[in-house]
């Protein structure tokens, strides 16, 4: 089932970039760790990362800033349309247990802020900011294993709640 995967985020830039292939390659990465991929659903790294996803036969989720489900790049399985222009980014890093983010600009920063306030993991590679809490990493290899790691964060608070992941037992969850 799709809702018992682990859901990776990935933000950076809307536009494309040389950070691209970077992006797409964590795609892959997380899609071959079973992991559903979580993004903007738009263009540039949201697209690449995707497409990565996709050529490794994974799951993507698009939560989109728009009205339409139709704005959402070809990549995308499950669309969200939220008509909440950038404050569907808080919905993106809620919805994730972990972000990995690849370059990106001040509304990568609002994402990464918001990921660290509630306690959960952040990884970058090829940082456009130096932030305290992130864990930064050369290869796409890497972020994903580091994000795949998302429970190590729950001395920082209650990370585990945040992320949704309770024991099954006592939650009912089947």
């Amino acid at each position: 089932m799709i809702v018992h995967r682990p859901y990776i985020g990935v933000i950076g830039a809307g536009a494309e970039s040389e950070l691209d292939e970077s992006a797409e390659q964590v795609g892959r990465e997380i899609a071959r760790r079973n992991a559903v991929l979580v993004c903007g659903g738009l263009g540039g790294v949201m697209t690449a990362a995707a497409r990565g996803a996709k050529k490794e036969g994974g799951r993507t989720v698009g939560i989109l800033p728009g009205s339409s489900i139709t704005e959402a790049n070809d990549y995308i399985d499950f669309p969200i349309a939220t008509n909440m222009g950038q404050a569907r980014n808080a919905i993106i890093v809620q919805t994730a247990h972990a972000l990995i983010a690849v370059g990106g600009g001040y509304g990568t920063l609002s994402e990464i802020a918001m990921a660290l306030k509630i306690g959960k993991k952040v990884v970058v590679l090829r940082p456009a900011f130096h932030v305290p809490g992130v864990v930064e990493v050369q290869s796409a290899d890497e972020a994903v294993r580091e994000a795949m790691n998302f429970g190590d964060v729950a001395s920082r608070g209650s990370a585990r709640q945040h992320a949704g992941l309770r024991n099954r037992s006592t939650t009912g969850v089947r």
